[in-house]
């Protein structure tokens, strides 16, 4: 497989979201000009990161977008068993972060570069920063992509789906709230206000939304889990076992089937700590707080009825689609009025997992999609 050695060089490049891809963008930057191609980053704030677009062919309307992001997870505190940037195999499996999340898309692509000369229509690489952090990157590149390329059939986002057409995903909003109490003694319960309970209590109200939530929407909609969800991932707090808590910070999640508003869930939770909750902790302390932010936000997708449908499933083969639960740049790309699907090689189950890893079939069907795709665009 001539991709392999193009996987194993963008595996090698630790591009955790929290890092710089920048010599990432190096890399394909080079590989692109040593086939003839040029490429535009589009740079973040603060010139770490970047994206990147390159159009093989013509500057002809009627082409495709292949959009990857080339940010990885973290592998802090995960059980690897080799060096998790280092592409390796062990059986029918190529190991490594981002071989399947989502490396090993961008890799087959840049492989058949060399094979796009005869392009009648153009394929558009577009190759984001930070999607693993909020899809952060993307809209700066989408908006240059609509202004000044010609207009694009459609995206082919290579999220790993099994190499099967994806045609709606969840949104997802990050959010963190921040609650500030009131400190005494532990044995001073009466005067003190903890941050840490309340904060408790929030989370139990959450925890009871995303019940009804579950409750409410019908079960038969495709996605698993079939109902918008409300997650709290991580919480912190306090000083000492003797000290009633002056703070506590939670970070938590909704993803949003395309049919729900999380502006609402946000609105109704604010609600509850303005109403239910703040009252309580003011007539104790009256500069006691509950504050909530939105870290990040990307939108839900929903294209079933994408015209580039058909050519995704006549090059991979396969006539089913499916609804996701994770979050992806789709949802971006759509709202910019571009036609999308999702569709790459490597399975969802094995992303951000220790010893992530594709099934060497994998990258096979990948090459025989995007090759498909090639000889599609060439005719």
């Amino acid at each position: 497989m001539e991709s392999l050695s193009v996987i194993e060089n963008l595996v090698g490049f630790e591009t955790v979201s929290r890092d710089s891809n920048l010599p990432l963008i190096d890399f394909v930057q080079n590989f692109l000009y040593d086939h003839g191609v040029d490429s535009r980053r589009v740079p973040s704030a603060d010139g770490r990161k970047s994206n990147l677009i390159a159009t093989v062919g013509p500057l002809e309307p009627g082409g495709i977008v292949l959009s990857g992001h080339t940010d990885v997870v973290p592998v802090d505190g995960q059980d690897w068993s080799r060096d998790p940037f280092a592409f390796h195999r062990r059986g029918e499996r190529w190991y490594g972060r981002g071989s399947c999340d989502m490396k090993g898309f961008i890799g087959i692509a840049l492989s058949l570069v060399p094979q796009m000369n005869h392009l009648r229509r153009p394929i558009h690489f577009a190759l984001s920063y930070d999607e693993e952090v909020g899809c952060l990157g993307a809209p700066d590149m989408i908006e240059v992509i609509r202004q000044e390329l010609p207009e694009p059939a459609g995206v082919i986002v290579g999220e790993p789906t099994s190499m099967a057409a994806v045609t709606a995903h969840k949104g997802i909003v990050g959010l963190r709230t921040t609650v500030r109490g009131y400190e005494a003694h532990s044995s001073q319960t009466h005067r003190g206000v903890s941050a840490v309970m309340t904060a408790a209590r929030l989370v139990s109200h959450l925890e009871q939304v995303a019940h009804q939530l579950s409750e409410e929407t019908p079960a038969d909609n495709g996605f698993a889990p079939h109902a918008t969800s409300v997650h709290v991932g991580v919480i912190h707090g306090g000083t000492a076992l003797n000290i009633i808590s002056g703070e506590c910070q939670f970070t938590w999640d909704i993803r949003n089937i395309p049919d729900d508003d999380p502006q609402d869930l946000i609105d109704n939770f604010e609600d509850f700590c303005r109403q239910e909750v703040l009252p309580g902790m003011r007539a104790r302390h009256q500069g006691c707080s509950i504050d909530t932010e939105v870290l990040a936000r990307a939108p839900a997708f929903d294209d079933s009825n994408s015209s580039i449908l058909g050519l995704v499933q006549s090059l991979s083969g396969r006539s089913e689609t499916y609804k996701v639960a994770y979050g992806t740049e789709a949802g971006q790309y759509q709202g910019a009025g571009f036609p999308t699907v999702l569709c790459g090689p490597g399975s969802i189950d094995q992303a951000h997992q220790p010893d992530e890893y594709i099934e060497a079939s994998e990258v096979e069907a990948g090459e025989r999609f995007l090759q498909a795709l090639v000889n599609e665009l060439s005719s």
